[in-house]
């Protein structure tokens, strides 16, 4: 009602009741006497607040379902909004696609009140197979989750799959044109007449694009494993020509040397050959178990990349016959990485305490792990021969052939960063920085990196030595 009617309403009200009370006092006093004129004016007054009630409750119940429905409303893209939110959260997660799958036809169902909500994925011909479906006991044919994998004879037929006395009410393609990947929809009883408005369109939609999202990331996760598989072969066909094929050489040659020196009656020289020959067969021994070992998942997601490297390190002492002291500090030790950070940072340290135990002609060799800001530092010391670091300032093209392009390949992978110290004669150092909150790594100065204190030690470990093979280090 305009303002400027309320108020007329208000003082014809006044002017009413004012009438009135001067017409008793005056015109029916002949004919009213006390106390009907009070009575009169009583049931005048109340007849005008009884319409003027009526008139106000009558606006306020109207306010009330609107902002009632409004509310409802909100609540509803609210509703929306959080499960989109929460899709996004399991999808940028890297959640299992399935189980993002699952959550978003959970989601449609109770949203959209529906009985049932079932994704299908465009296959040949514009027919449709069902990927997956939630619904309530009852609804689809065989029960949940039936007819998964079976085709759909025409585009959209989605109601193949459900019992009848259902409906695909309504449904919203995953993806737009040409990027279309399958149909979402949702199913309502028949009995049920209830129509689905815009706003369930929109919010189907918006669980449709959350649904191909969940697809592609699930598309992606398989093209990463098999390009994880492919590096892996890669990876084991590269360790077994540079060491099991050239070993293996290595022992045929000297096998024919050695029958040749034993026709001869050169026994001695014969002897010598199989000493080496000995030696080799050793070295591509702990070489295979090395291969073997690191096949299998190098950090256990809740085992933490600390207690995995002492581990490795006491293994690695006993089978190199190296002194190996292993050092964490407390903030390491709890220090929190993703998984695939975790796993660089031990193919790492592998790889370089390999090269120690092939290359270094050390002794001794010190493993630190510690925490220097925001980022995890491991440091990997021994003692043996060293070689001219400087060539790694000048290109890939120039690095030593022991891995060191991998070594550096995998930090990166992780945003963090690699830098050898080493002098011909005064050992090597290896120093790893990894970001654990985030961040990014910057490369060292000139000169060499001095991360500063790691830390009081946590975790020790120390194992009997022997020298190893007298190979030259940048070999």
């Amino acid at each position: 009602m305009h303002r400027r009617r309320r108020w007329l309403v208000v003082a014809a009200a006044v002017l009413l009741v004012g009438a009135v009370e001067a017409l008793s006092d005056t015109a029916f006093d002949a004919f009213l006497p006390f106390p009907f004129h009070t009575l009169l004016l009583v049931a005048v007054v109340a007849a005008v607040a009884g319409a003027g009630g009526w008139l106000a409750f009558g606006q306020i119940d109207r306010l009330t379902r609107d902002l009632r429905e409004r509310n409802e409303v909100l609540e509803t893209r609210n509703a929306v909004l959080r499960a989109v939110y929460d899709i996004s959260l399991a999808v940028s997660g890297q959640v299992d696609p399935d189980q993002t799958i699952a959550s978003i036809l959970d989601h449609a169902r109770a949203l959209l009140r529906a009985d049932g909500a079932l994704l299908a994925l465009d296959g040949p011909s514009g027919s449709l197979r069902l990927k997956a479906a939630r619904a309530a006991p009852g609804v689809l044919i065989g029960g949940e989750p039936a007819g998964v994998g079976v085709m759909a004879e025409a585009e959209e037929d989605l109601g193949c799959y459900l019992r009848p006395g259902y409906e695909i009410r309504l449904s919203t393609p995953v993806g737009q044109g040409e990027s279309r990947t399958g149909v979402l929809g949702v199913a309502y009883a028949r009995s049920l007449h209830r129509q689905a408005g815009a706003a369930e369109q929109e919010t189907l939609s918006a669980l449709a694009t959350q649904a191909r999202l969940a697809l592609e990331a699930a598309r992606l996760q398989g093209e990463l494993r098999v390009l994880a598989i492919q590096g892996e072969r890669e990876r084991i066909a590269r360790e077994m020509h540079d060491g099991l094929a050239q070993v293996l050489g290595y022992v045929n040659t000297k096998s024919q040397a050695v029958e040749e020196l034993l026709a001869a009656g050169r026994v001695p020289e014969a002897r010598r050959l199989l000493a080496e020959l000995a030696a080799a067969a050793r070295s591509v021994y702990v070489d295979v178990r090395e291969a073997i070992l690191s096949l299998g998942a190098p950090v256990a997601p809740d085992r933490g990349v600390a207690p995995a490297l002492e581990e490795y390190a006491a293994a690695y002492a006993e089978s190199s016959k190296l002194a190996v002291r292993f050092v964490a500090s407390p903030a390491a030790a709890r220090a929190t990485l993703s998984a695939a950070a975790q796993a660089e940072v031990f193919s790492i340290a592998r790889e370089a305490l390999t090269n120690v135990r092939k290359h270094a002609r050390a002794q001794r060799v010190t493993v630190e792990l510690g925490i220097q800001g925001e980022e995890l530092i491991l440091r990997i010391t021994d003692d043996g021969v060293g070689f001219d670091a400087d060539v790694l300032t000048v290109g890939p093209e120039r690095w030593p052939h022991f891995g060191l392009a991998g070594m550096r390949e995998r930090a990166e992978s992780v945003g963090g960063g690699i830098a050898w110290h080493s002098r011909l004669g005064t050992g090597t150092e290896v120093e790893l920085h990894v970001p654990v909150g985030g961040g990014s790594w910057s490369p060292p100065q000139a000169g060499g990196i001095s991360p500063g204190e790691l830390g009081r030690p946590a975790m020790q470990h120390q194992a009997v030595h022997s020298p190893a093979q007298p190979v030259s280090e940048a070999d």
